[in-house]
């Protein structure tokens, strides 16, 4: 079985050389689809014998689909620049290239561990946070809003059973302005959709949130960082609510 990598990129040469090292040996070829980056992203990409493209951001949806569309093999694996294939999820996908999938098979989900100021992070909301990433692109696409995209997959997925490692964060600052980046655009995207939200809502989201991941979820078994994460996750529910409550009252204020 042969496999397609395909990799979105916007100045990433930080991330790109561990991301490319950990799959270059298990890809039957591996496209990066770039959307103007200016640092040396291209340079990296090509010396690990990828094929270079261009495409204006289209949204992580729109741009996902077409880095899929490139690709030359029907089973894709999506990885992020920041991702990166632990050697238990390798030896799997290894496993896969040399028997073929199950019949009916058409997706692999795993687990994705964040490491976050230099723990890797085993609680709380962001683990396992399994995703689909290994799919049949003939019977799979991605959709969503302007961020938190999914992939779509018609027929059974299978689970893997090791991770694959997710380098999200440069430090807090990096956390906090992401949050925040984030926070609008999930706003834009409900306010597009007519969705609407009461005065406690932010309030009463960012406590649920807090809660489920340090206590329910044990956020707290990771230390300094789970409650750093708890945290800043729960500020910005907090803030993706205000914000649409803030869009929503604008428009009626227009009217």
């Amino acid at each position: 079985m042969k496999i397609s990598f395909v990799v979105i990129t916007l100045n990433e040469e930080d991330n790109l050389a561990r991301c490319l090292k950990s799959c270059a040996d298990l890809a039957a070829e591996i496209v990066i689809l770039d959307s103007g980056s200016t640092d040396r992203t291209e340079e990296i990409a090509r010396e690990f014998g990828a094929r270079f493209e261009h495409q204006d951001w289209l949204g992580y949806v729109g741009q996902k689909n077409q880095a899929v569309s490139m690709a030359k093999n029907d089973w894709i694996f999506s990885l992020d620049a920041d991702e990166a294939l632990s050697d238990g999820l390798r030896n799997e996908i290894q496993e896969i290239i040399y028997d073929g999938a199950p019949q009916n098979i058409n997706g692999f989900s795993m687990p994705r561990c964040v490491q976050y100021e230099e723990r890797w992070i085993r609680n709380g909301d962001w683990y396992p946070d399994r995703v689909i990433r290994l799919f049949k692109k003939s019977v799979s696409k991605f959709a969503g809003g302007k961020v938190h995209e999914r992939l779509e997959v018609e027929g059974g997925v299978e689970e893997f059973t090791h991770d694959i490692h997710h380098y999200s964060f440069k430090d807090r600052e990096d956390h906090w302005t992401r949050c925040e980046k984030y926070a609008r655009l999930w706003a834009e995207s409900e306010h597009e959709r007519g969705k609407k939200v009461g005065v406690i809502s932010p309030y009463t989201h960012a406590i649920f949130r807090w809660f489920r991941g340090y206590i329910l979820k044990m956020g707290f078994l990771d230390g300094w960082q789970g409650m750093r994460i708890a945290y800043y996750c729960a500020h910005e529910v907090k803030l993706k609510y205000q914000l649409l409550r803030q869009m929503n009252r604008r428009q009626r204020e227009e009217r």
